[in-house]
């Protein structure tokens, strides 16, 4: 076995020959990338008492990661396939890698902001370069295999970030959590050099800056006020933020109608493949990210488990993802993608509105079905989806197509988190107020309402002043957990019905046609469409023989 893997995919003659250990690579990268969000969760009350974090503070150490994640992931797709589609995953590997090691080492709010933007960068180099390279390197009647297991990958350190993350904070503190993603970089980073080939575009001609900074500010400022507005007030900042969004989306949709060479060709729209795909994927995530976001909280906070015992119960969620991989791999060609699609995403809006039914004497038991559905619903419609979404861009833009499928499901997570988090919060000031708002000083309230967290926190001060007691604190303990309970129920009544009315959409736009099969570059085939002549499949893909 060489020590270098040196020769282009484009080069080869025959289908890589070491492209599952290549594919094991990719979602080894993958898998860290999820995870350096997702173990946060856990990691979250831990960081707020040692750093003293604000619900701002807590909000942007959070989404200090998603904004550049989402909003980069376009443009540094696309310069991977200008350059180096594996030169982009080592890149970006190390900078994640460098963005973990000053987050683990520091002790200022700033600062872990600061750690956790770094690491986005890298993420948004590392994701679209996986899923580009997976696309490159497996021929056509292994891709959608290949996909699934991207894709299972993806569900898979939704449960494995709070359960390793919980694990270390039992013996360390927080900067562990950082730090566990180093020695796995680097494990990727060697892996990448022996196991993953060269790739690039061919006559991809010169990359579109401009669409590309328009579609940074669009993105950027979207998830900048989407964040900053509902939680913290629609000020100047997120005002300016939304206003900047809608004028650089206009513009970005112009420059590319306009542009010989675009960023991200936008009439792709206009195929009914793409767009459903591509809906289907943001809204999907919208309402699985949102749901798991506060159903963590309410396990810590309101259950009282500890972040090991979290991060333990959430790996149902992973076993049914990998149920639903296996169940979509086998059903999608027979069935097509439209069917599983809209299947998946109306299990996924079952398992929120599930969530409707939690009160204050609620268990673990009422999460575990819903977490299970929405597990199972990631493994079945997300593959299919992404198939279809990169099936719809040619070799020279797979790192584009990548960068489109994973700013669509980077965009609605954020997005959930953000409008379904706001959403939460201020159903849960609402209810404590109506619950202990007349026996509370206003001091004392305002702290209580802020979060979940800081109302368990002022309840404690309370069982340690002589003058109050534990005895007396109970009953504020008590309401926290029921105001969180019915603003949990509250929330996830309003996301099942966005993410019902999203399965509704597809259900319209993406067509019944839509299959599982591909042609030679991946592109979606429909009965009656003549198959490319064998010299041109093999100047798109000059691995694949047809």
């Amino acid at each position: 076995m060489p020590l270098v893997a040196n020769t282009p995919v484009e080069k080869m003659t025959a289908p890589y020959p070491r492209r599952r250990w290549a594919l094991l690579v990719l979602c080894l990268s993958l898998l860290i990338v999820v995870m350096a969000n997702t173990s946060l969760i856990v990691a979250a009350p831990d960081m707020t008492r040692d750093l003293g974090l604000s619900s701002s503070d807590l909000q942007w150490v959070i989404d200090g990661y998603t904004v550049p994640y989402a909003a980069l992931m376009l443009v540094l797709g696309a310069i991977g396939d200008k350059y180096s589609r594996r030169g982009a995953l080592l890149a970006g590997l190390v900078i994640f890698a460098s963005g973990a090691v000053l987050g683990s080492l520091v002790h200022q709010t700033e600062l872990v902001i600061t750690a956790r933007a770094v690491m986005g960068v890298g993420a948004a180099v590392v994701m679209p370069a996986t899923l580009s390279l997976l696309v490159a390197i497996f021929p056509k009647g292994e891709r959608a295999g290949a996909i699934t297991a991207w894709t299972a990958t993806s569900g898979l350190a939704i449960a494995i970030g709070p359960l390793v993350a919980g694990w270390l904070l039992g013996e360390h503190s927080w900067g562990s959590t950082f730090l566990i993603n180093v020695p796995v970089a680097v494990v990727a980073l060697v892996g990448a050099l022996v196991l993953v080939p060269p790739s690039k575009a061919a006559n991809m001609g010169r990359i579109d800056y401009v669409g590309g900074l328009l579609s940074i500010v669009s993105i950027g400022c979207l998830i900048y006020a989407t964040i900053e507005g509902p939680h913290f007030g629609w000020g100047a900042a997120p005002i300016t933020a939304a206003a900047l969004a809608g004028a650089g989306l206009i513009a970005f949709v112009a420059w590319e109608l306009r542009h010989p060479h675009p960023m991200l060709d936008v009439r792709k729209f206009r195929q009914r493949e793409f767009a459903g795909s591509m809906i289907a994927v943001l809204l999907f995530f919208f309402g699985t990210f949102g749901a798991l976001y506060y159903a963590t909280q309410h396990l810590q906070f309101v259950l009282g488990y500890g972040p090991l015992a979290t991060g333990v119960r959430l790996l149902p969620l992973a076993g049914a993802v990998f149920l639903g991989a296996a169940v979509t791999g086998r059903l999608t060609p027979r069935l097509g993608v439209k069917a599983m699609v809209v299947t998946g995403m109306a299990i996924g809006t079952a398992g929120v509105l599930l969530l409707t039914l939690v009160d204050k004497g609620s268990t673990y038991a009422d999460f575990l079905a819903p977490m299970m559905l929405l597990g199972f619903a990631i493994g079945l419609s997300v593959s299919p989806a992404t198939d279809t979404i990169m099936g719809s861009f040619p070799e020279a833009q797979l790192g584009v197509g990548g960068g489109a499928n994973d700013t669509a499901l980077e965009l609605g997570g954020s997005l959930g988190i953000a409008v379904l988090g706001s959403l939460l919060g201020t159903a849960y000031r609402e209810e404590l107020t109506d619950l202990v708002g007349r026996h509370l000083p206003p001091a004392a309230l305002g702290a209580a309402k802020d979060s979940v967290g800081g109302g368990l926190a002022v309840a404690e001060r309370l069982a340690h002043d002589p003058a109050v007691g534990p005895e007396r604190a109970a009953p504020l303990v008590s309401a926290v957990h029921e105001a969180f309970a019915r603003a949990v129920a509250h929330t996830s009544l309003i996301g099942g019905a966005i993410m019902a009315a999203g399965v509704l959409l597809v259900l319209i736009v993406l067509p019944a046609g839509a299959r599982h099969d591909t042609g030679p570059t991946g592109n979606p085939r429909r009965r009656g469409r003549p198959t490319p002549r064998p010299t041109e499949a093999r100047a798109r893909h000059g691995h694949e023989r047809p």
